[in-house]
């Protein structure tokens, strides 16, 4: 299993939310690239980068951000947040990210996702950002009518490989993951599928680790102190 530590970018900013609250964001760091840099120094391979931004408005603000962590960080990026066309996939694939994460557009445009999937295969995952039983769009400020396992039905269908889920009542609260909906989702599809939310102990690596998941996102954890990406790292060897 893999483990990504997250950097979610506001004002070219490292930040954090609670539950998705905007209202409620804490700045972890003025210089993203030197959170970056430290989280590889720790032996990360993967680094996971949310336009916190972008995800509210469509657009991509903190695009020279997600550039320069492409450029000096020596670790493989995914991105996410106000991707909406293949420009902007093929943009930030051009700067040496590795994976490009369709939120919204992939719930509200099935047509588009298939196409980016055609497009540029395995470097498109879907995040799927779950609140309260419904999946959430538009920078988790809207809730969309379609079942969760209709739409993961859909995105085996059409050939999606990565598919980063997000327990919406778990980010940012150091309470622990959401072992049973992960555990349901890896029973009942064939998709490589990262955990995100809550994600703050050893243990709850040690579960998503048995489940066979493909990774798991780590936030507020690691910047709080209240888990360390060394430790969590050789938990995963």
């Amino acid at each position: 299993m893999i483990l990504l530590p997250a950097i979610d970018l506001y004002e070219g900013k490292a930040v954090r939310l609670v539950r998705g609250d905007y209202r409620q964001m804490t700045v972890y760091s003025e210089h993203p690239e030197e959170q970056a840099k430290a989280f590889a120094d720790q032996g990360a391979a993967w680094l996971h980068v949310v336009d916190l931004e972008g995800a509210k408005e469509g657009t991509t603000p903190n695009f020279s951000v997600v550039a320069q962590l492409c450029r000096t960080s020596d670790l493989r990026v995914e991105i996410g947040g106000g991707i909406r066309d293949t420009d902007t996939i093929a943009r930030y694939l051009d700067i040496g990210a590795e994976r490009v994460i369709l939120g919204t557009k992939a719930v509200t445009d099935p047509d588009f996702l298939e196409k980016a999937v055609t497009m540029f295969h395995s470097h498109i995952a879907v995040g799927v950002d779950i609140l309260d039983g419904a999946i959430a769009i538009h920078g988790w400020q809207e809730k969309s009518t379609q079942p969760v396992e209709d739409f993961f039905g859909k995105l085996c269908e059409m050939g999606v490989q990565t598919v980063i889920c997000t327990d919406i009542s778990k980010d940012g609260m150091l309470g622990g993951t959401n072992v049973t909906l992960y555990r349901d989702l890896s029973r009942k599809f064939a998709l490589d599928l990262i955990a995100s939310g809550g994600v703050s102990s050893l243990q709850d690596i040690r579960s998503l680790k048995e489940l066979g998941l493909y990774g798991a996102i780590l936030g507020k954890a690691l910047y709080t102190g209240a888990l360390s990406l060394e430790q969590a790292l050789k938990e995963v060897v």
